[in-house]
């Protein structure tokens, strides 16, 4: 049986489906027959927790859940949450059209979670504020368009701390696993939201799936604490041990993992203390090898001069951590030229985008001595 959680009032399921990743096919939009099996059987398992954004698949996956989850079910046997482009809205007016398309795209009258989307210091200081988008998003609440009022963030704990004490928030979500305890809002911001009674959902709890690969001898080191644990299983089990967190969202790509994270989420089974202590004392030699905090999460993106820079930093932690420098090296040069990190102009215009302030055109220049000396 899915394991349930209480969040602001309403019962969810600890596992949510995150609508980020979903199954694509050759042309890079989403493969809807496959992504509707997923999104079936994720009903059918007890996943009632549904997460997209306006800006996932290019704008594709508000309208394919509109069909495959809102189109399909009883409107009261799931919530529904997606999310405000605060990083693109330049006006008031602007906000409510893109409110009023995602009503459209999502085929409901209402939201039962509605976030800010990844808030920073730059986007809640000089957009949400300025443009009254808090205001707004009350006055849809009072409308019962929204149920309850969030944000999802990216930026650091002082940031985190100025926008959680705001105002009184329904619930926030943080990116936030075992490698990212330090980052962003981290240990520091669960424990602020706990003490503020603002329930946690939690992204990236397996960090854009860098934390199912791992060498044979850190997979040793896990099963040594369990062996009945996968990787995926040890990375959502660290974040569901946490009580405080109501929501884990997995951004499923495929029904073997959908149904990997099922098992998992079924009839939960948090970590001992002895295992949380094991865990951290090999993430001490896990971060001695990765080489810098890419989630693969895209904000970045486009490189104003074509550098697939996620590609790059994703093939070069994995070489980190894994070795094989020959067969990295090989799937990197298979990329065309201009996409290559030594298409770098060092413009800078990547540098306050990226969430987890990666300094990336100096990290572009070792990724380029790296495969393409």
């Amino acid at each position: 049986m899915m394991t349930k959680r209480n969040l602001a009032g309403e019962s969810t399921s600890l596992l949510g489906f995150g609508c980020m990743r979903l199954p694509v096919g050759k042309d890079g939009k989403i493969d809807r027959p496959a992504a509707q099996k997923m999104v079936d059987e994720a009903m059918k398992s007890g996943i009632n927790y549904y997460d997209t954004a306006y800006m996932y698949h290019n704008g594709e996956s508000e309208s394919f859940m509109g069909e495959a989850l809102v189109a399909r079910y009883p409107r009261d046997s799931f919530y529904l949450a997606t999310k405000l482009p605060v990083m693109m809205i330049e006006s008031a007016e602007q906000a409510r059209s893109i409110f009023e398309e995602q009503l459209a795209r999502l085929q409901t009258d209402h939201f039962d979670f509605y976030l800010l989307h990844a808030l920073n210091r730059h986007t809640f200081r000089e957009r949400v504020i300025p443009f009254g988008l808090i205001e707004m998003c009350e006055e849809w609440q009072r409308q019962g368009k929204i149920r309850h009022l969030g944000f999802s963030f990216h930026d650091d704990f002082d940031t985190f701390r100025e926008i959680i004490t705001y105002r009184k928030w329904d619930f926030c979500q943080i990116q936030y696993n075992y490698m990212d305890t330090e980052n962003q809002a981290g240990r520091r911001g669960v424990d602020l939201a706990e003490s503020l009674g603002v329930p946690l959902i939690v992204m990236e709890p397996i960090r854009g799936g860098s934390l199912v690969r791992f060498p044979d001898e850190i997979k040793a080191d896990f099963s040594r604490l369990d062996p009945t644990r996968n990787l995926a299983n040890w990375a959502l089990s660290w974040v569901g041990t946490h009580v405080q967190v109501k929501v884990i969202l997995s951004g499923m790509s495929t029904m073997t993992q959908l149904r990997d994270n099922l098992r998992t989420m079924s009839n939960f089974r948090p970590l001992s203390p002895v295992q949380m202590q094991g865990v951290a004392d090999i993430v001490g030699r896990i971060r001695a090898r990765v080489r810098n905090a890419c989630t693969g999460c895209r904000y970045c993106m486009p490189c104003p001069a074509g550098v697939d820079i996620p590609r790059a930093f994703a093939l070069s932690n994995e070489e980190a951590m894994h070795g094989h420098t020959a067969t990295y090296k090989k799937r990197y040069l298979s990329a065309d030229p201009s996409k290559l990190a030594s298409a770098c102009v060092s413009c800078r215009a990547c540098i306050s985008k990226c969430p987890q302030h990666i300094p990336i055109p100096g990290d572009l220049v070792r990724v380029r001595g790296l495969f393409e000396k």
